[in-house]
C-alpha cells in the first residue's frame, strides 16, 4: 500500500461492484397480465389501485395516492395543502429540485432553513425562517437518515403548519418506531430508478387524513369528479399525474420485499461505519438518534482532504464516488431559485403583489450547508453488495487517507 493507483499503484478493487438486481419474474408476470388485460388505463384498472392500497397497508395509514414521479408526489402534497399565492414553504437545501419545484409550482415560495451535523434541516434555523406567510415545512429524509422529527412536529404544531415528509431516501425507515412518512401530516415518495423501491419513475403521497385525501386523489387527476359517462365536473386548477397499469404492476411485488432490501442496506452501511471509524481526518455517515439509516447513499466528511481530490483517489482504486453530492446548495444550482427563472418574464411568484418582502438566496443564506458540501464525498452501496464489497470500499477509504496527501499540505 505504498502507491495509490491514481499514482500508478495497484487498485485495491479490481473487479466491477455487482450490479442491483431489482427486477424478477414476478414482476414481468404482473406487467405481462396488465398487458394482456387490453387496458392500462388507471380508472377501471386493477393495478394502480391495489398498489396504493398494499402501500397504504406498509405504511399503516389510511390512504395512498399514485403518481408520475417523486416531484409529481410532492406537487400532490402541496396541492392539496392548497397555498394561496406568496405563502412559503421551509425546505432543505441539500436535495434535489423535486423538492422545490412544487412549492413554485404552485406559486408559492421556498425558504430554505440550514443544516445540522446530520445534513438534514436544523430544527431552530426552521423556527427562525418562520414568517406569517409560512404554510408549511417539507422536511427532507437525506441519503435514508431521518430528519429531527420530534422537533419538527413540535415546531409545526406550535406555528400551526402543515408538515410533509419528502422520503424519497428513506423508503420504509423508522425514527423512533414509527416509518419516516407517517409523522407528519403528508408523506412523500420517489420511485425512481435508484430508490429502495423502484417502478423506474413513479411516486406516491400517504395520509392518515381523510380530509387530505379527498383533496389529494381529485389533484393528481386534474380536479377531475368522476362519474361515468355524462356531463364532467372538474372541480380546481391541478395537473395530470396519474400512474398507468404497468407501472403498478412492476411497483405491486416490491411491496413485499422493500423492508429486506432496506434492512440488507442498514446491516451494510453500518458496518462499513464501523470499518472508518478509526481512521483519523473522516467521519462516517451521521445517524440521528432514534432513527435508522437506509443509506440510499453513504456520506464521508472529510476533514484533512478536498473532496475532488479524495473521490478521484477512490474511484481510481475501483471505488464508485463523487465529490459534494449536488455541489451546491439547491437553491444556487436551480435558476428558478438563483435567477427567478419561472414564468416568462414576471419572476412570479418572487415578485407577486401577494409577497410583501424581498426574498434573496444568497451565498450567506446557509453557511453550514456550504460547509458540509464542500467537505463531503458519497461512496456508494445496495443490497446485493456482499460484506466483502463493504469492506473492499472500506480498505480502498484507508489506503487514500493514508496516502493521499493533505490539501495545503495540512
Amino acid at each position: 500500500m505504498d502507491k495509490l493507483a491514481i499514482d500508478g499503484g495497484p487498485k485495491v478493487r479490481t473487479e466491477p461492484f455487482p450490479r442491483r438486481e431489482l427486477f424478477g419474474q414476478e414482476e414481468i408476470d404482473l406487467v405481462t397480465e396488465a398487458i394482456r388485460s387490453q387496458k392500462l388505463f388507471w380508472w377501471g384498472g386493477q393495478y394502480v389501485d391495489r398498489f396504493c392500497e398494499e402501500f397504504a397497508k406498509l405504511y399503516g395509514v389510511k390512504h395512498a395516492v399514485a403518481s408520475t414521479s417523486g416531484t409529481a408526489a410532492i406537487h400532490v402534497a402541496v396541492g392539496t395543502v392548497n397555498p394561496n399565492p406568496g405563502d412559503e414553504f421551509i425546505t432543505a437545501p441539500i436535495t434535489d429540485l423535486g423538492t422545490v419545484a412544487p412549492i413554485l409550482l404552485q406559486n408559492a415560495i421556498p425558504i430554505f432553513a440550514d443544516v445540522d451535523h446530520t445534513y438534514n434541516m436544523d430544527p431552530a434555523d426552521v423556527e427562525r425562517k418562520i414568517t406569517d406567510r409560512t404554510r408549511g415545512i417539507i422536511v427532507v429524509h437525506l441519503f435514508g437518515n431521518a430528519c429531527d422529527m420530534d422537533a419538527m412536529v413540535d415546531i409545526a404544531r406550535r406555528h400551526n403548519l402543515v408538515l410533509i415528509e419528502d422520503c424519497s431516501q428513506a423508503h420504509v425507515t423508522k425514527y423512533k418506531g414509527r416509518y419516516l412518512g407517517t409523522i407528519g401530516d403528508i408523506g412523500c415518495f420517489s420511485l425512481q430508478q435508484s430508490k429502495h423501491l423502484t417502478t423506474g419513475d413513479g411516486g406516491m403521497t400517504i395520509t392518515d387524513s381523510d380530509k387530505l385525501y379527498e383533496r389529494m386523489r381529485f389533484f393528481s387527476d386534474k380536479g377531475f369528479q368522476r362519474k361515468g359517462w355524462g356531463p364532467r365536473a372538474y372541480l380546481f386548477l391541478a395537473p395530470c399525474y396519474r400512474m398507468n397499469e404497468q407501472t403498478a404492476a412492476v411497483g405491486l411485488p416490491q411491496i413485499k420485499r422493500v423492508r429486506s432490501r432496506v434492512e440488507r442496506r442498514m446491516k451494510l452501511g453500518n458496518l462499513l461505519t464501523e470499518l472508518i471509524s478509526d481512521i483519523d481526518g473522516l467521519r462516517g455517515a451521521p445517524v440521528t438518534e432514534g432513527s435508522e439509516h437506509s443509506y440510499w447513499s453513504y456520506p464521508i466528511w472529510l476533514e484533512k482532504w478536498t473532496p475532488d481530490e479524495f473521490a478521484k483517489a477512490l474511484v481510481a482504486e475501483g471505488i464508485g464516488a463523487s465529490a459534494g453530492y449536488i455541489g451546491r446548495p439547491i437553491y444556487s444550482c436551480a435558476e428558478c431559485c438563483a435567477s427567478k427563472e419561472t414564468y416568462g418574464d414576471s419572476h412570479f411568484p418572487f415578485d407577486s403583489p401577494y409577497s410583501d418582502r424581498k426574498i434573496e438566496y444568497d451565498e450567506n443564506l446557509c453557511p453550514e450547508t456550504e460547509r458540509a458540501l464542500a467537505h463531503m464525498i458519497n461512496v456508494g452501496l445496495h443490497e446485493n453488495y456482499s460484506e466483502d464489497d463493504i469492506r473492499d470500499t472500506a480498505e480502498a477509504v484507508r489506503k487514500v487517507a493514508t496516502l493521499l496527501p493533505p490539501k495545503n499540505g495540512g
